[in-house]
């Protein structure tokens, strides 16, 4: 699988995931604005050069690229103040946005071996 192919199956699976929890914040891969398919697809390709990426070390990729892209801490997500609840180190997320990441490298992870 391409890794755009991957990074839409991904993005859909979190995007399920958090509608279940309340977020529906997210758009479907088509209408989603360019910078966040570039750092879903950022992720794909950390993935695919490290297989072994723990969720804690995608998280950690994750908020490295958001804080180089301006974005700060905010208690809710404000794409136009460029503010994220997840901006915090791994240990300090709720639970539910750990297995998030752990949902992503669970569903990277299959999608990169089924490929291979």
């Amino acid at each position: 699988m391409s890794d755009e192919s991957i990074a839409r199956v991904a993005h859909e699976a979190n995007r399920a995931w958090c509608e279940a929890h309340g977020d529906f914040s997210q758009s479907p891969w088509e209408g989603a604005p360019a910078w966040q398919r570039a750092s879903i697809l950022t992720g794909v390709a950390a993935h695919r050069a490290n297989p072994a990426m723990t969720p804690e070390q995608s998280h950690a990729l994750w908020l490295a690229g958001k804080t180089r892209d301006g974005w700060r801490y905010g208690p809710q997500k404000r794409v136009d103040r460029r503010e994220h609840p997840c901006m915090r180190p791994y240990a300090e997320l709720p639970a539910h946005q750990r297995t998030k990441d752990a949902l992503f490298t669970a569903v990277v992870g299959a999608l990169l071996r089924a490929g291979e």
